[in-house]
């Protein structure tokens, strides 16, 4: 089984990377995973969902994903809360599966966090209910369920997965321009606590629409797709 991640997908919009890196590994089996950094949006309306999901079903691996901020909240949330590798779960389909905010995974011998959500900086052109959900946030509850789960394993995990990032990683380039244009925002406050508190090897994230490692622990991810670890 191998792992590999990646950026945002936006329902069929940047869903080409995907196909491409199957057709370069034809040995991908429903076996491996690749985890989707936020903004999948693949769930986001009733009367389109199972064309949507028809795109990641016909991949020859599973997709995992955190959710980001634009995604349908109320349709993502109207699905049962399972238990899967450690962590609490939407399963959308057997090989597509939401890693819900402040939970940890075990994935061949891997341990994962995972914190979803962030802030639309384009919200004043979205309606709420239709095309943008208050819920993006991450909730004062999410994150106390994070500090108690991140405790069980003595704030030590493998790798953290977000959508957004903390405040450090906006200082280094090439995020930095990109950081000052969109500023700071809640989620980024939230995000540098688990920095703070949380010893990790490698943190990925999308939200920002490139790729670069910025540093030896912090890789931003968009048409990238990386295995994890790298």
């Amino acid at each position: 089984m191998a792992i590999y991640v990646t950026g945002d997908t936006h329902r069929n919009l940047d869903t080409l990377k995907l196909g491409l890196f199957a057709d370069k590994i034809p040995q991908l089996t429903k076996d491996d995973y690749v985890i989707i950094c936020g903004d999948f949006g693949g769930v986001w309306a009733e009367r389109t969902l199972e064309d949507d999901l028809k795109i990641f079903e016909n991949l020859p691996f599973t997709v995992l994903f955190v959710d980001g901020n634009h995604e349908n909240f109320w349709l993502l949330n109207s699905y049962p809360v399972t238990e899967w590798h450690g962590g609490k779960v939407h399963i959308i389909k057997p090989d597509i599966i939401h890693l819900m905010r402040g939970q940890v995974f075990e994935l061949e011998g891997n341990t994962i966090f995972t914190f979803g959500g962030a802030t639309s900086v384009d919200k004043a052109f979205r309606v709420e209910g239709e095309s943008w959900w208050a819920k993006e946030m991450p909730s004062h509850e999410e994150l106390d369920e994070a500090i108690a789960n991140l405790k069980r394993y003595n704030n030590k995990v493998d790798y953290i997965i977000t959508h957004s990032c903390g405040e450090r990683a906006l200082m280094y380039p090439p995020l930095r321009d990109r950081g000052r244009k969109f500023g700071l925002y809640p989620e980024n406050h939230m995000l540098s606590y688990f920095e703070d508190i949380v010893k990790y090897k490698r943190w990925y994230f999308g939200h920002y629409h490139m790729d670069g490692r910025l540093n030896e622990k912090m890789t931003v991810l968009y048409n990238g797709i990386v295995p994890l670890g790298e």
